[in-house]
């Protein structure tokens, strides 16, 4: 038999975050549902309230500015990113990943802030937005605080977030705009499957050279730091340094160690050519 539990639709941040503070660990909070809905169903999680925050005002809507950058707030799904032109043309990694993300049924649901707030080690926007430096403001009735994407995940499907904190946001700096890049990933077949590895590299416009791992450690990782005119070799060296990878039943540690050289270097030849 289905779980039961309350749906609750809040119309302001208080009041979602009234909810949240009230809850506790009672409550899980509803973007796309592609995730939790599943596990529901699955059995894996039991929560008492599924409080929707697609109805909070403020919560949906892609924008851009210099000053800030640009701004996917807590209801932008994956093919909106996909479809907005802006986004197209400055941020063309955000894309590349977008479009590996499952299939466009679920992109229609699936949102930008549930990939990463899943925590999931595999999860398809996180290697481009940590290569282009994104941060999430997190919200709670105590107030906003902002986190830098490299250190918001804390393990395997652990994250910062407190309880009663919710991300309203992801902020990709407008510096990162223009930053030159492609993301590879390795399924087990073609279409819509989940990564055995994914490997995004970007240089940005002052010349450094950025590559994010997913599915190679408890968490997606970061390497930055890189000239973006070193040796290959020292490139694919940092990167090597950096991963973990483990065998599991889709793949071996030794063959995603392959796949990810083997990426950074045809990565490394599109982005130089």
């Amino acid at each position: 038999m289905l779980h039961q539990f309350n749906y609750l639709a809040p119309r302001t941040r208080a009041e979602l975050h009234g909810v949240l503070a009230a809850e506790g660990p009672a409550a899980c909070l509803l973007a796309g549902g592609t995730d939790l809905l599943v596990n529901i169903r699955a059995g894996f999680m039991k929560p008492r309230v599924v409080v929707d925050a697609k109805k909070v005002e403020g919560f949906s809507g892609l924008s851009w500015s210099e000053r800030e950058g640009l701004v996917i707030r807590a209801g932008v799904t994956i093919n909106q990113i996909l479809r907005d032109a802006r986004t197209s043309i400055d941020f063309p990694l955000l894309v590349a990943c977008g479009r590996d993300l499952a299939s466009h049924q679920l992109r229609n649901r699936a949102t930008v802030v549930g990939n990463i707030v899943n925590a999931s080690p595999g999860a398809d926007m996180t290697p481009a937005l940590l290569c282009l430096r994104a941060h999430v403001t997190i919200s709670s009735k105590r107030g906003e605080r902002e986190v830098p994407l490299k250190a918001f995940f804390k393990g395997v499907k652990r994250t910062v977030l407190a309880r009663d904190e919710v991300v309203d946001r992801i902020v990709v700096p407008a510096a990162s705009k223009g930053a030159r890049g492609d993301y590879f990933k390795l399924k087990r077949i073609n279409g819509h499957d989940l990564g055995i590895v994914g490997v995004a590299l970007c240089v940005d416009r002052d010349g450094e050279l950025r590559v994010g791992v997913s599915a190679c450690a408890p968490v997606p990782l970061l390497i930055e730091g890189l000239d973006a005119d070193a040796p290959a070799d020292e490139v694919v060296a940092a990167v090597m340094a950096a991963i973990n990878p483990i065998t599991d039943v889709r793949a071996s540690k030794e063959y995603r160690r392959h796949m990810v050289e083997y990426f950074v270097r045809r990565l490394l030849d599109e982005v130089r050519s």
